[in-house]
């Protein structure tokens, strides 16, 4: 895909005062090198900097422009490639500027690694330079490398100013700060230094050989110029502003952006604009005070939102010290870890992979869990790595959750499955009739923020159900719950392994949510085995809904419901839901194990006058027949409009 190049990187006029850097409280070793210390605080001696292991590194602005780049581009090196890999990485930055005009810093984010800085706000770190991701290319063809986005998953980057400078790369790196990712990434509370004319942001990498394909992905709370879009198939972007945005492609939605895109035309182009988001909570961010303090910012949730929350000082919210934390590293028992939540401890879980034969458990109100570096939970002999209690204002953030080679029933249960009811191996729908309702609980739901599903990958996996929400008033905001497409298990019967993929790694059903007043910004679900997410709770709303169907069903008849329905739907919405709305939702369907399987329908939901769905759509990509968009309706997409969405603007 060509795209047109935009003016060099021009010299820069402003620059911000210099912070005061914050005390000498720095960085856990790392394995490669320690982290240096910044200068002296003020006020009273500094308390002593907190453990959080061997993979988080802290940077100071008294570092060497050099020091700092050689540590980042070493990381790089070892992640950049590491799909499935373990290693997970935090680097964070004290208060103050890095990088100057004369020397950049140029940071490059592979897989597992989160960027974050340290300041209360966004404009209390600015990196003068680039953070950014590239394609890979996958061929050692040459002719035809195969460089895209697609799988340029699991890295996050928050919390800071980026004033882009391009000063030493060539002449098209220089035109943006490229961000070319896919699922399970985010960019939350970035600020993008950007006057007219200078570089934009973009979320594709135009620089390299094609196809440049990506499929991301997510941005809340932040503040940008002008955007690429580009190639991405599918964004959301929430609470933030844009001076522009260059284009769509299938399903770009905006929720209380100031900047936004109309979307008065749609599909053409497909865009999808919220005025006002309806249920926001920040993610909670690390950071230090002037004196040096560690905390936790907990943002407040809100309703009928629009713009940044740090326009105007600190994101609103409560400061929770890091003291009131159990810091917890890989190998840690669970014991231990459950002991530390009942006395009343928060829970961050620093960079690694934990493997957990129990469940943890969060059983009290307002209880913060938050992962640091994509910190990730495996299960081990069919555990259910994390179940959270129906607890007002529990909060679950930065944390991937692994199936393993056992079929756990769920990877995380949110409240309580009704009793015999539910969505299940029954197969019956809950009956809410009875359930109380707390309503003044909604301006305080349990949350999750960031919280990625595997079932398989890096290894053999299985459940029945990934993410189970059996509480009301809880957000999901960005979720990524995926049945692994490729992988390095081993698998060689059918395309690609397919064949014996679906008989070994089960993952029946992606998401059930039988809570009522359950609010997704940014649902992405993927290749699972009977319906990807059935929702059966009353007056749920999703902002953003991507799906793309299993690659791997080896027969029609593996891929039939008990009633003779050809494929099952995507997007299920339960017979007794009497209110529910969808804003911009795509199924997707690469049928690559066998190209000649047929699903009737993308979504399914019952025809009743409360039950909305804007801005739908199927689309063929190469492989197998989505017959309808939703109950019957809309166009057939197959190989014969490859590439070509069917949409339906508005159902019913």
């Amino acid at each position: 895909m060509d795209h047109p190049r935009t003016p060099a990187t021009r010299s820069r006029r402003r620059r911000r005062a210099t912070l005061l850097a914050v005390a000498a409280l720095t960085a856990a070793a790392t394995t490669l090198a320690p982290a240096a210390t910044a200068g002296p605080p003020r006020g009273p001696a500094a308390p002593t900097a907190p453990d959080l292991g061997p993979n988080v590194v802290v940077f100071d602005p008294s570092m060497p422009v050099a020091d700092i780049q050689a540590r980042v581009d070493q990381i790089h090196a070892q992640q950049v490639d590491a799909e499935m890999g373990t290693a997970r990485y935090s680097l964070l930055f004290l208060p103050g500027e890095y990088g100057t005009t004369e020397q950049p810093l140029q940071m490059k984010v592979g897989y597992y690694t989160e960027v974050a800085g340290l300041g209360a706000s966004p404009t209390d770190v600015t990196v003068h330079g680039k953070i950014e991701t590239y394609n890979r290319c996958l061929s050692p063809d040459p002719e035809n490398p195969n460089c895209i986005a697609l799988v340029n998953f699991w890295r996050t980057l928050s919390n800071l100013t980026i004033d882009i400078n391009g000063t030493g790369q060539d002449d098209c790196r220089r035109t943006a700060n490229f961000w070319a990712v896919s699922q399970a990434v985010s960019l939350r509370r970035v600020n993008v230094l950007a006057d007219e004319g200078d570089p934009g942001f973009s979320l594709m990498d135009y620089c390299t050989a094609g196809p440049q394909f990506a499929s991301g992905g997510f941005i809340a709370d932040s503040r940008f110029g002008d955007v690429t879009n580009g190639s991405q198939q599918q964004w959301l972007t929430r609470n933030s502003e844009v001076r522009s945005w260059s284009n769509a492609v299938w399903n770009q939605v905006f929720a209380g952006v100031e900047g936004a895109p109309d979307d008065a035309t749609f599909p053409d182009p497909p865009y999808t604009t919220l005025d006002q988001n309806p249920l926001s909570r920040e993610k909670p961010y690390l950071y230090v005070d002037e004196r040096g303090r560690w905390h936790v910012r907990v943002p407040e949730a809100r309703e009928g939102t629009r713009g940044i929350t740090w326009a105007d000082g600190m994101t609103p919210g409560r400061s929770v010290p890091l003291r009131d934390f159990h810091v917890a590293k890989p190998g840690d028992k669970v014991q231990t870890i459950n002991s530390q939540l009942a006395r009343g401890k928060h829970l961050l879980l620093t960079p690694g992979v934990y493997d957990v034969a129990r469940s943890i458990e969060v059983k009290r109100a307002g209880t913060v869990v938050l992962g640091m570096g994509h910190a990730t939970l495996t299960s081990v002999d069919g555990a259910v790595p994390l179940r959270v209690a129906d607890v007002r204002g529990a909060i679950i953030a930065g944390v991937t959750i692994d199936a393993g080679p056992q079929e756990s029933p769920v990877l995380l249960q949110v409240g309580k499955a009704p009793r015999g009811g539910g969505h299940g191996p029954s197969g019956q729908e809950a009956d809410h009739r009875g359930r109380g309702h707390d309503k003044g609980r909604g301006l305080d739901p349990i949350t999750l923020s960031d919280v990625y599903f595997r079932v398989g990958g890096p290894h053999r996996g299985s459940t029945d159900v990934a993410l189970r929400i059996d509480a009301d008033d809880v957000l999901v905001d960005h979720t990524w719950v995926w049945r692994a497409d490729h992988g390095v298990e081993g698998f060689t019967e059918g395309v690609n392994g397919d064949t014996e993929r679906w008989r070994t790694n089960i993952g029946r059903t992606g998401v059930v949510v039988t809570g009522d007043d359950v609010t997704a910004t940014g649902l992405f679900v993927e290749h699972f085995q009977r319906h990807n997410t059935v929702w059966e709770g009353e007056r749920g709303r999703v902002v953003l809904y991507q799906n793309e169907l299993p690659y791997d069903p080896p027969t029609q008849a593996d891929w039939t419901e008990p009633d003779g329905t050809l494929g099952w739907a995507g997007y299920k919405v339960g017979d007794k839901v009497r209110e529910h709305q969808l804003w911009g939702g795509g199924v997707y369907v690469f049928n690559q194990n066998n190209p000649s399987i047929i699903t009737e329908n993308g979504f399914e939901v019952p025809q009743r006058p409360g039950v909305r769905l804007t801005h739908v759509m199927t689309v063929n990509l190469s492989a197998g027949t989505i017959r309808h968009v939703v109950n019957g309706v809309g166009g057939q997409v197959d190989n014969s409009n490859t590439g070509t969405p069917s949409f339906i603007t508005q159902y019913p």
